[in-house]
């Protein structure tokens, strides 16, 4: 079994029943997190409708929270619900404000112990991008 994430006649993404389970979990998660609607509507007969516009701004947002976050242990556990998303928006054909991330990135560099620490945002980008591909249309 599996389920629908859709843009208007578009199927985006149709992961297992388990998979969207998971991820459905974290989209009301980081929905409070940052303080906005996800766009992602409601799982009804195992579809769901995405609201382009909403989407758009609940991604720019929550990349924006994600690059802010200083706490490793969140940083990690949200990496790759980040990166899922992000996928979702690159299969809607959504440009993703990067700025944010820029801008989060360039202030960690001034604060992140990690040497690491400025490379996360392209990271977080071939993630995402390795992720399209796994998602099935």
């Amino acid at each position: 079994m599996s389920q629908y994430y859709d843009l208007g006649d578009q199927t985006l993404w149709n992961p297992s029943n388990g998979a969207s389970r998971l991820f459905m979990s974290q989209v009301m998660v980081c929905q409070a997190a940052v303080g906005l609607p996800s766009g992602i509507g409601p799982m009804e007969s195992d579809e769901c409708q995405i609201d382009p516009i909403a989407f758009a701004v609940f991604v720019d947002a929550l990349l924006a929270w994600h690059g802010r976050t200083r706490h490793a242990i969140m940083a990690t556990l949200s990496e790759g619900f980040v990166a899922t998303v992000l996928a979702l928006a690159e299969k809607a054909n959504i440009e993703v404000n990067w700025q944010a991330a820029e801008r989060a990135e360039s202030h960690c560099l001034k604060t992140a112990s990690d040497p690491h620490a400025k490379e996360w945002a392209a990271a977080l980008q071939q993630k995402s991008r390795e992720l399209v591909r796994h998602m099935s249309s």
